[in-house]
């Protein structure tokens, strides 16, 4: 019964911490026959327990459990990808290459290490590099939304503001929930989440939004380009084809018009 339940508890947990990651999850079958549940190796229960420990953001921890089974295991492409990701959390950018590289090198199909890379670069500000890694990455079929903000957010660092708009609308498309992600803390694909002048950043992914019709996003971005000191929000008018879909929306007109909305000020009344 200790077996079945420790089983029971690992697999729920790694369905959740191995998001982003190129492993297929087999479906359970629906056979209604009492079977015994499949035999877990060794390995891939030491796994289990340093996914977990990323999970809980205990990357030393973690390293530590990944390397042990590195041991046997030194090619293993998947393992170094995760122990880059480890060592990149606790800002260990080289040890983080050399995992991301001998991952890349151990499988040259695999492509979250290949993003892994540019975001090293990326965080060096070498952006030209960072772009030439994600385009890699995307012709690998890594996660098309993740990669492509990840893409966006080099372009707009090197102040190419039209293939930014064109990736952020890609990863929009793809994933609306794509920055609203929190990718990389447990998982195996790192994600940008940091960039120069905040405010025009954010502005262009209101942009992105309004393009789908998506007034909550847009409204949210727009409400964050203005916190951090955006300055033209005026020039956003019903003229604006860009907007032009949510430029109504109550939520979008209270941004506009500097007024609080409900998720600023006091609690929302109850419904009656």
């Amino acid at each position: 019964m200790r077996h079945l339940a420790l089983f029971t508890i690992l697999a729920v947990l790694t369905v959740s911490i191995s998001a982003g990651s190129q492993e297929r999850v087999v479906p359970a079958s629906t056979s209604t026959l009492h079977t015994d549940p499949p035999v877990v190796s060794p390995e891939k229960t030491a796994e289990l327990r340093a996914d977990i420990l990323m999970a809980r953001k205990e990357y030393a921890a973690a390293i530590d459990a990944y390397l042990a089974i590195l041991k046997d295991q030194p090619k293993n492409a998947i393992l170094l990808n995760k122990a880059g990701v480890a060592y990149q959390q606790l800002g260990a950018d080289d040890s983080a290459e050399n995992f991301y590289k001998r991952s890349e090198k151990a499988d040259k199909n695999l492509s979250n290490p290949v993003n892994n890379l540019g975001t090293l670069e990326y965080s060096l500000h070498h952006y030209s590099k960072s772009v030439n890694y994600y385009k890699r990455a995307l012709k690998l079929g890594a996660a098309q939304a993740t990669v492509y903000s990840n893409l966006g957010y080099a372009y707009y660092s090197e102040k190419k503001y039209d293939l930014a708009m064109d990736a952020f609308n890609k990863a929009v498309a793809i994933d609306p929930g794509v920055f609203d992600n929190h990718s990389g803390s447990g998982g195996t694909i790192m994600q940008q989440r940091s960039a120069t002048d905040p405010g025009t950043l954010n502005f262009f992914l209101a942009k992105s939004y309004a393009k789908t019709g998506d007034a909550e996003h847009a409204a949210h971005y727009l409400k964050l380009a203005r916190d951090y000191g955006y300055k033209n929000l005026e020039a956003v008018t019903v003229k604006d084809k860009d907007f032009a879909s949510v430029i109504k929306d109550q939520r979008v007109q209270d941004v506009l018009q500097n007024r609080p909305s409900f998720t600023d000020a006091d609690p929302k009344p109850a419904a009656n």
